[in-house]
């Protein structure tokens, strides 16, 4: 027999976890590196920066271009390797709650 408060009360407890897990992302950062390490950039699981480190030799006017490309390029780095981060974590914060249905992606429901 279906039970629809049943139900509705797991769905309110598959929401909480979601939120609790969203709000979590923050905590998870991943650092990236380009020009050999003259450029390093950290974000956190919602992909913000929040952190960019570059090498003194890089700070000369000629060499502007080449910096704005360095530092796209490990920002987008660091942007891959935490959304892998992230939706590990959000896996197991509802691991349990949510049935893992082959094919479907819940990423974006975590990308709050």
């Amino acid at each position: 027999m279906f039970d629809m408060m049943k139900m509705m009360g797991k769905m309110k407890e598959v929401q909480a976890k979601i939120k609790e897990a969203q709000d979590n992302l923050v905590n998870i950062k991943a650092t990236a590196d380009a020009g050999g390490g003259m450029v390093n950039a950290t974000v956190n699981g919602k992909k913000e920066l929040i952190q960019l480190d570059i090498d003194d030799l890089l700070l000369k006017p000629d060499d502007k271009e080449m910096l704005r490309d360095l530092i796209i390029a490990a920002v987008n780095k660091a942007n891959s390797e935490v959304e892998i981060e992230a939706k590990e974590e959000m896996r197991k914060s509802t691991e349990g709650v949510i049935p893992n249905i082959p094919g479907m992606d819940l990423g974006s429901m975590f990308n709050g």
